[in-house]
């Protein structure tokens, strides 16, 4: 499956989660910055309020790309333990990292956020929405962070991801929506026409965007 952008991915997603549609208790969550490009369609085809959830993965020192583990923004650290051990990282070296992108993640909670207060997601449905996922280090980090604060159901709303990574994820929740889980899998942008760099401000604009439809309803 191909999707032509983010919006596309969301609105296919949305369709998937049309049994939730109007339900009191939903929250749409995305992982910024991509992820709430697609959990706006999402936001807005429920009827339901859209968040942020920041979840950030701990690169490898010689490949940021190369996912070691994944730090939240309520605090959880994954750290794969086997793959630092292989590549003979040093906990000096994942510290490091470590502290980047928790200071990172403090500035786009600051940015995102400003003086809201993050949801109260205890007993609520929670959908949890990225762009697509490869590793799943990020994301499983983020199902574990949001376990914890006792939501009544947890979905992740995906549009694209390896099959053995989807499997994985799927014991840390309740439900996955996945559109496609082809293999061999690519980059997650390999499946998109057009997958540009979101920006800091279209994040601020689908939030604000989907608070003013909240307010008015």
């Amino acid at each position: 499956m191909l999707f032509n952008d983010r919006v596309d991915a969301g609105k296919q997603l949305a369709a998937r989660l049309a049994f939730l549609k109007d339900h009191p208790n939903v929250i749409v969550l995305g992982i910024p910055r991509g992820g709430v490009v697609v959990a706006a369609e999402i936001a807005r085809a429920l009827h339901a309020p859209l968040d942020v959830f920041l979840a950030h993965k701990i690169g490898a020192p010689f490949n940021p790309e190369l996912a070691v583990g994944a730090l939240t923004s309520t605090g959880e650290v994954w750290l794969d333990e086997t793959l630092i051990a292989e590549l003979r990282l040093s906990p000096k070296e994942i510290a490091r990292e470590t502290e980047r992108q928790r200071k990172e993640i403090a500035r786009r909670l600051a940015v995102f956020r400003q003086d809201r207060p993050p949801p109260d997601l205890k007993n609520k449905t929670v959908v949890i929405v990225d762009d697509g996922i490869a590793t799943g280090a990020t994301m499983l980090a983020a199902l574990r962070a949001l376990r914890k604060q006792e939501p009544g159901r947890l979905i992740l709303a995906i549009p694209v991801g390896p099959p053995e990574t989807i499997q994985r994820l799927a014991c840390e929740c309740d439900q996955v929506i996945v559109l496609d889980t082809p293999e061999p899998f690519w980059a997650v942008g390999r499946f998109y026409m057009h997958f540009g760099q979101t920006s800091d401000e279209q994040v601020i604009a689908l939030l604000e965007d989907a608070g003013l439809r909240q307010n008015l309803t």
